[in-house]
């Protein structure tokens, strides 16, 4: 049914109305007879309530003429759902319920007294915008109950059109929002969707002749031939497309709510939002990212993945005005990436909480097409499993949630990360998903300017994240046989601890079946039974290429050099070798407020002078391009004299995210102690680490430090001075130091 036959179809049920009245010789002052929308009821269908009240004013009792209204109307055979009550009974029953104020807000004249019906529209418009303030918090209380029961109109198997998440109970509720007046909501996008989702509804309800608004599964395929579509997926795909339309609508006016109810802040800034720059073009207003003046979206094809990631981290919106301008103006992205569109990307599916509400943000603008054009052959896709909760987009997104809330567990959370976006790539097609996927991924990752092991990591993983599931289920972990089955397939230590964690995800994401503790159980243990087999193998703790060592370092002082790189500069630092060196080279970029990507460091010979002893190097991979090396020689040489107290200024205390985790990993070298650290990511990490302990006279060997994300994740390689491996006394000693040390830490050093 189109919206001009359900008009023709509402006027007729209004005309029934007013003949009754009519019939009746009802009154043309101080008595109306309207009809109320109610909580969710939108227009009447055949096989919906007709809801109407005999208002009248309060010294007026239109008890006799009541009947003589209702019985044509039941005669008629409507189902009707009736009340007689005066002005002030309507005004006190919506302060009272709010299910009936929001039904109020809706209120359409049929017969009798038009002024009346005007008074009491008017009063409730006036109540509802008054109150909002006060009454907002309650109607958001009562829409997130509902959401958790139903659940969302674009995922759940059997979804109801009306009080699912994304159904026709939300459109109201945004349409009550917009009445309040203190937030906008994009009307033509709404009624446009709340049309589409009646039409429909009067469609199931012609099926099944009955008021229903749920959609069983055999439905799919009959209603396809009433929209014209080709199968049920199709249907599916053209309904639960409305209902994410709604939902994000829904969710992003919620947010706008809240800022609007926060405290109010100063004069200002009611008067002018104020941006507060985040990042290069990308600015922070009133809860929401946007472009700042100097954005110039044409020369900068990573903005758009950075303003993701921003809003993602912090939990903020993305703008859906200032998406939507990205996809139209931004320069489209190099094959392959620059290395920030890559982090960025990372840190977005990092985010953890965040991730959700932007990567809807993207989906609605079409900004998924730019950079992931390989996203559409899963949205909206059911899942041909009753196990799982969403739809094939939804869960690799709930996938990617719970990878990061693991990637402190794996030494490659970036192939993780990405490796759970893409792990079911590959359906929608005749073959089977993990082989499809694998051929899609790796052209993916190469795409996103991945190295070639990390390509070979992601499609692995892709290939065989069913592995593990379906191995520990269907064999004997114990069994040695089934050990050498899933080592042929994946070989390495760091294969399948990556492999263990995206197992884990995939099932949290799916269902509570589908990693319940006896799944779980025998999963970890076949994977660690394949773990002990592989050995662990030793992560590179040498740096085979020398670098030149400048003259000013053979006569005893320091060299730091910066050289551009992708979106940010390499930074090496070069000084005669002591215990301290790479702390104070950290605490250099620290107090810079420079945000580092990655570090090495290492010591090597000065081979072509037998008089200079080893000299000390340290490359760190950062985020800023402009970057004076003179200025970071002076502030390393103050540092390194005394003159200048990095430590003081970069720990003090504050509270933090994530509770630090500094391990000693036995085992993993042959020559040295290695010690990894996770915990927030901030400035001056680093530098506490090394401080902490050069000042127990232990030597950093080597260092890997990287950032994923909200997180860091340092592995530091640590001998004795002209020794080897630390006892396993100092080992702990050196732990419990670094713990110490970063416990009363701080992100802000100025």
């Amino acid at each position: 049914m189109t919206a001009p036959e359900r008009a023709a179809r509402t006027e007729a049920a209004d005309e029934l109305c007013r003949a009754a009245y009519d019939a009746c010789d009802g009154p043309d002052v101080g008595v109306a007879l309207v009809a109320v929308g109610g909580y969710g009821r939108s227009e009447l269908a055949p096989h919906s309530d007709l809801d109407v009240v005999l208002v009248h004013d309060a010294g007026t009792d239109p008890g006799a003429l009541a009947e003589k209204v209702w019985y044509p109307l039941w005669d008629s055979g409507s189902r009707l759902d009736h009340s007689v009550r005066s002005l002030p009974q309507m005004v006190a029953a919506a302060e009272d319920d709010l299910k009936v104020a929001l039904g109020l807000l809706d209120v359409r004249h049929l017969a009798g007294d038009p002024n009346l019906t005007l008074r009491l529209r008017t009063t409730m418009l006036a109540s509802w915008r008054r109150e909002a303030r006060d009454r907002l918090p309650a109607l958001r209380d009562l829409v997130h109950k509902r959401h958790e029961v139903v659940g969302e109109l674009a995922h759940v198997s059997v979804p109801d059109i009306k009080e699912a998440e994304g159904g026709l109970r939300d459109a109201t509720v945004l349409k009550a929002l917009e009445a309040t007046w203190l937030v906008d909501v994009s009307s033509p996008e709404l009624e446009r969707s709340r049309q589409s989702l009646l039409d429909f509804r009067d469609l199931l309800h012609a099926e099944t002749r009955r008021p229903t608004d749920r959609v069983a599964p055999e439905l799919w395929e009959v209603l396809a031939t009433h929209l014209g579509l080709d199968d049920a997926a199709a249907a599916q795909r053209h309904v639960r497309e409305i209902g994410r339309r709604v939902t994000h609508l829904s969710r992003l006016t919620w947010r706008r709510v809240a800022s609007v109810l926060a405290p109010p802040g100063s004069l200002r800034d009611a008067r002018r939002p104020a941006l507060e720059p985040i990042a290069p073009g990308v600015a922070l207003s009133r809860g929401e990212v946007v472009l700042d003046a100097r954005a110039r979206p044409e020369h900068d094809p990573v903005l758009l993945l950075r303003a993701a990631a921003e809003a993602a981290e912090r939990d903020v919106v993305l703008a859906p005005a200032t998406a939507a301008r990205l996809v139209r103006e931004c320069a489209p992205l190099p094959t392959p990436w620059p290395a920030e569109a890559r982090d960025a990307l990372v840190s977005l599916l990092a985010s953890g909480d965040g991730l959700l509400p932007v990567w809807e943000t993207l989906e609605e603008t079409g900004a998924l097409t730019g950079f992931l054009p390989e996203w559409e052959r899963i949205r909206l896709l059911p899942h041909a499993s009753a196990i799982h909760r969403f739809t094939v987009d939804r869960h690799v997104i709930e996938t990617c949630l719970e990878a990061s809330r693991l990637i402190r567990t794996v030494a490659r959370p970036d192939v993780l990360l990405v490796a759970a976006l893409l792990h079911d790539i590959g359906k929608g097609g005749l073959t089977e998903h993990s082989v499809a996927g694998e051929p899609v991924a790796r052209e993916i990752a190469r795409r996103m300017g991945f190295d070639d092991d990390a390509v070979d990591l992601v499609a692995l993983l892709v290939r065989w994240h069913l592995l593990l599931s379906e191995t520990a289920t269907s064999r004997d972990p114990d069994d040695p046989a089934t050990i050498d089955a899933l080592l042929d397939k994946v070989p390495t230590a760091e294969a399948l601890t990556l492999l263990l964690a995206l197992t884990e995800a995939d099932g949290r994401a799916a269902s509570p079946k589908a990693w319940s503790s006896w799944r779980a159980s025998l999963i970890t243990r076949l994977a660690t039974h394949a773990l002990a087999r592989a050995g662990g193998g030793e992560p590179p703790d040498e740096v085979d290429q020398a670098v030149p060592v400048p003259d000013v370092v053979r006569r005893g002082g320091a060299w730091v050099g910066v050289e551009p790189d992708d979106g940010g500069a390499r930074v090496t630092v070069v000084a005669p070798d002591r215990i301290g060196l790479l702390a104070d080279a950290a605490a250099v970029l620290a107090l810079q407020r420079v945000s580092v990507r990655s570090a090495r460091a290492w010591a090597q010979d000065a081979v072509d002078r037998q008089d200079t002893g080893p000299v000390g190097v340290s490359v760190w991979e950062v985020a800023e391009p402009d970057l004076d090396p003179a200025v970071l020689r002076e502030r390393l040489v103050a540092i390194s004299e005394g003159r200048l107290d990095a430590t003081s200024r970069l720990s003090r205390p504050a509270p933090s995210r994530l509770e630090p985790v500094v391990a000693v990993r036995y085992g993993e070298s042959r020559r040295a102690t290695v010690l990894e650290v996770r915990m927030d990511d901030r400035p001056g990490v680093v530098h506490l680490v090394c401080a902490a302990l050069a000042s127990r006279d232990i030597s950093v060997r080597s260092a890997h430090v990287s950032t994923v994300g909200p997180q860091a994740v340092d592995v530091f390689y640590l001998q004795e001075q002209g020794a080897g491996r630390l006892s396993d006394e100092r080992a702990a000693e050196a732990a419990h130091a670094v713990r110490d040390a970063l416990l009363g830490t701080v992100a802000d050093p100025a």
